[in-house]
């Protein structure tokens, strides 16, 4: 995975996927990345990185 995670989100969304947090635990977040025709899951990985736990706060 990148040392990015908030760039493998917004790589995944600007090219048209779809992605979902899946889990919050005291050891990060889990996010689900999905197909944009239909949702089926593709990768998920989890971080603990503060910029994305904000980066999601923020998005809702």
């Amino acid at each position: 995975m990148s040392d990015d995670p908030v760039g493998v989100v917004t790589r995944w969304e600007d090219a048209g996927g779809e992605w979902r947090v899946v889990a919050r635990t005291a050891a990060g977040v889990t996010v689900a990345l999905c197909r944009c025709d239909g949702g089926e899951e593709v990768d998920r990985f989890t971080s603990a990185d503060p910029a994305l736990v904000e980066f999601l706060a923020r998005r809702g």
